[in-house]
């Protein structure tokens, strides 16, 4: 796909402010958000609980939703679908893609977190600290008994699985570690200057994917038996957060090209749409921490041992795919997309799964929260190595 014809480069001042000063702009809106959990918790616990809820676990925000659907409707409605089609007969790329992400990512995670959870910062998250965490589905123990590393008790009269506090934070890495991106990872390509085909198409590959593996992939490497597929979760988060703008991007856009002509589209109506796209990835900024920012401040050194093992995570993979990629002679625009679906993830489904496997005060739950703080800033840094590094890709 020739790029430059669906991504329009930032030519306007408003919009160069923005790409030019963008890490500024999401460490303030990342205070921003801190701090109107902490001063306002009442009015951020509202927004948050504005929520669709599956089997009692929250699947999908709605102030998030709409604000990830003016970060995606740009997109989308810029994607020429004829390019889609191509993209899609590309094989390098996709098998690129699906080898990293189900092959290698999960075990890279696997990995990373029980030597750093399990060894490194043994000591500093307590050698005795214990989570309690729901009994697995489908087993019956009395109390007392002994379930992999933990011990049923008794709390209120509801049995409870005791285990080590580093294996429930554990447990929400390895969630997080297979469920690859199928949402954000969009405006990760688009700020990349990637190829929207590919990435799309990639989107809908690994949707149908997780379906298939991320349950039998979270049971072996939890180690708890099979782990039930959260589908009404799964379909429901891609349906508003990836099929929802997909369906307005392609009507739209062939509307107003019958309407008002090609011409039109791409100099008077793409330019007003330019910095739509970065001001509602600031705004879910501020929600997204304003919602976690009494944990932040209450817990900020297991927020930060939770978080080094997945940042080296995210880095890893990046490295590994966009190497590869250069390896085999991508282009820049199928390459860039190619490191980022894998390095990002779904963390509203591993949320929701760890919510409804563990508990919603669970370390696992946590964990997975973690990967959400930690998924925008580390993200746009590998957005600005993919764009100071073009040059080691072919021309297109």
């Amino acid at each position: 796909m020739n790029t430059e014809q669906n991504i329009e480069p930032a030519t306007s001042e408003g919009m160069s402010i923005f790409e030019r000063y963008l890490t500024l702009w999401v460490g303030l809106c990342i205070l921003v958000g801190i701090l109107l959990g902490k001063l306002a918790p009442g009015f951020a616990k509202a927004l948050d609980g504005m929520a669709i809820t599956v089997n009692g676990a929250p699947v999908v925000s709605i102030p998030i939703a709409i604000c990830l659907f003016f970060m995606m409707y740009p997109i989308m409605v810029k994607i020429d679908f004829a390019e889609v089609v191509k993209a899609g007969r590309s094989t390098k790329p996709v098998g690129l893609t699906l080898f990293i992400n189900w092959v290698i990512k999960p075990f890279t995670m696997y990995g990373i977190s029980l030597l750093f959870l399990g060894v490194l910062f043994h000591g500093f998250i307590g050698a005795e600290a214990t989570d309690l965490i729901k009994v697995p589905f489908g087993i019956d123990l009395s109390e007392g008994e002994t379930y992999g590393a933990g011990r049923v008790v008794l709390i209120d009269g509801v049995k409870m699985l005791q285990v080590p506090l580093w294996r429930s934070y554990l447990a929400g890495c390895i969630l997080l570690g297979i469920a690859p991106c199928t949402a954000m990872v969009l405006v990760w390509g688009y700020l990349a200057r990637g190829n929207d085909g590919h990435t799309l198409v990639m989107v809908a590959i690994n949707s149908l994917a997780m379906l298939v593996l991320y349950g039998f992939l979270g049971g072996f490497l939890l180690g708890v038996g099979r782990l039930p597929v959260p589908w009404q979760a799964l379909l429901l988060s891609i349906a508003i957060y990836v099929a929802l703008p997909l369906a307005a991007g392609y009507l739209s856009r062939r509307w107003i090209i019958k309407v008002k002509g090609e011409h039109w589209f791409r100099e008077r109506f793409l330019h007003v749409l330019t910095p739509i796209t970065i001001l509602a990835l600031l705004a879910t900024l501020v929600l997204l921490f304003s919602f976690k920012g009494e944990v932040i401040v209450s817990n900020p050194l297991t927020i930060l041992w939770i978080a080094v093992p997945l940042f080296l995570q995210t880095v890893l993979i990046f490295g590994l795919g966009y190497l590869l990629a250069r390896g085999l002679k991508f282009s820049y625009a199928d390459a860039a997309p190619t490191a980022m679906i894998g390095a990002s993830n779904h963390f509203e489904v591993a949320i929701a799964t760890a919510t409804m496997l563990f508990g919603l005060s669970s370390g696992a739950a946590l964990a997975t929260v973690v990967g959400v703080l930690i998924e925008v800033p580390v993200m746009l840094m590998l957005v600005k190595i993919c764009l100071r590094t073009r040059s080691w890709f072919p021309e297109q």
